[in-house]
């Protein structure tokens, strides 16, 4: 028990934030739907229903992924996250599928919905709620990047930088961010819904907020199919071969791999040096790179072997990415 609470403590904090608000607001929303028969709060509750199941798995996953590697599993837990995403949006999906289904009865057999100000209030409950877990899930990407940001400024940077996030705090980024801009159109769509009588609006809301939901869907199943088959990250494989570089015992590089295993990063090694220099020396610069490459961010496994330098250089990939240093 004690190891479960301790792996648990160890899972992603933005995924159980947005679990446990989203369900708050999924009942909330339900309530309202309940009273008012408002079809765009129908989208939007079974939205933060599908999310909170969502974040919530993604949260255990995440936790899960940091169980230090077993005999049975040697290789470690690490894309325990990207399994656990994939199953994740296969709830989404099928709630995409009923908004949209719902909004498209509201556009060929539209009915009216009642009490407008509960709506109205429960979504901008809403949006506030979404908006600050979104706001929670930009500053985490920001410090996984190691960038600052203002308040006004957290979100662009957020979206810059959102390809070095964290799988679990990606999706809750994106899924609070189709949320909250969900929680928009359908507190418009109420609005126009009952000033001009138009109740078509909210089966449009409605099919809107299950598109956004399916595009969620699509990238984010796509990015963890990738980290599941094991994806190499580009970015840190030319910064790892600068460091190597920068060693003037390496002479050459044969093989280098820097995979993405979750939440952490994978690196293998082979490299070229002098044959003439002797078992404690070549144990010496073992030790020194190990030690340079698991002080890199996100790099939780090092393997390191050498061959005798024979005269010809293999590695010019290095030169792809001349910028990577900064």
């Amino acid at each position: 028990m004690g190891n479960t609470w301790s792996l648990l403590k160890k899972g992603n904090k933005p995924s159980l934030l947005a679990a446990i608000v989203n369900l708050f607001l999924g009942v909330l929303k339900g309530v309202a739907f309940f009273f008012t028969g408002n079809v765009a709060m129908f989208a939007e509750m079974m939205h933060s229903l599908g999310d909170s199941a969502n974040q919530f798995f993604v949260f255990i996953g995440s936790a899960l992924s940091k169980k230090a590697p077993t005999r049975q599993f040697p290789t470690g837990f690490g894309r325990v996250v990207n399994l656990v995403c994939l199953g994740a949006v296969i709830i989404v999906g099928i709630l995409s599928y009923e908004t949209i289904k719902e909004g498209w009865h509201q556009i060929t057999h539209p009915t009216t919905s009642n009490g407008m100000w509960i709506s109205l209030s429960v979504l901008a409950i809403g949006i506030v709620l979404e908006g600050i877990v979104l706001m929670k899930a930009a500053k985490e990407i920001l410090h996984d990047s190691n960038e600052t940001a203002t308040i006004f400024s957290a979100l662009p940077k957020a979206f810059a930088n959102l390809k070095r996030a964290k799988p679990a705090t990606k999706l809750v980024f994106m899924e609070d961010l189709v949320a909250t801009l969900g929680g928009i159109l359908a507190f418009i769509a109420v609005v126009f819904a009952h000033f001009t009588g138009f109740l078509q609006v909210e089966g449009i809301a409605s099919i809107l907020i299950g598109l956004m939901m399916f595009y969620v869907v699509g990238v984010v199943f796509l990015e963890n199919a990738r980290g599941v088959i094991g994806e190499t990250d580009e970015e840190m494989l030319n910064h790892i071969a600068h460091l190597l570089w920068d060693d003037k015992n390496v002479r050459d590089i044969q093989k280098l791999e820097v995979v993405k295993e979750g939440e952490f990063l994978h690196v293998e090694c082979l490299a070229e040096i002098d044959p003439t220099l002797t078992f404690a020396e070549v144990d010496d610069i073992r030790d020194y790179l190990m030690k340079i490459l698991l002080s890199q961010s996100k790099v939780s496994k090092v393997t390191i072997a050498f061959d005798e330098d024979d005269g010809i250089t293999n590695w010019n990939h290095i030169d792809n990415h001349p910028d990577i240093l900064k």
